[in-house]
C-alpha cells in the first residue's frame, strides 16, 4: 500500500501541461541548450589541449627513460683518447673556459 501512496503523491504533484504549454517548455530548454553550445566547444576545446600536453609529456618521459637505460647500459662510456672521447673534452673544455 505504501507503494501505492507513493504513486498517488507524485501524481498528484506532477502537473498536467496543456499541448501550448508543452511547447513552450520544449522551446525553453532548447533555447538553454543552444546558449550553451558555444561554452561547451569552448570547454571541448580546453579538454583537447590538456590531453595533448599530457600525451606531450608523457611522450617525453618516456623518451628520457628510454635514453637513460641506454646510458646505463653502456659499459665504460666513451674512451677518452678516442676520436669522439677528444672531441668532447675539447667541447666541455671550450665550454668551461669560453675564449
Amino acid at each position: 500500500m505504501s507503494k501505492l501512496k507513493s504513486k498517488e503523491a507524485l501524481s498528484d504533484k506532477d502537473p498536467k501541461l496543456s499541448k501550448k504549454e508543452l511547447a513552450e517548455r520544449r522551446e525553453e530548454i532548447t533555447a538553454f541548450y543552444k546558449d550553451n553550445i558555444p561554452h561547451l566547444e569552448v570547454q571541448a576545446d580546453y579538454e583537447m589541449l590538456l590531453a595533448q600536453i599530457e600525451k606531450s609529456r608523457a611522450e617525453r618521459m618516456q623518451a628520457q627513460m628510454f635514453m637513460a637505460q641506454q646510458y646505463s647500459e653502456q659499459k665504460g662510456g666513451v674512451d677518452p683518447n678516442s676520436e669522439d672521447g677528444k672531441a668532447f673534452q675539447e667541447a666541455m673544455a671550450k665550454a668551461v673556459n669560453p675564449e
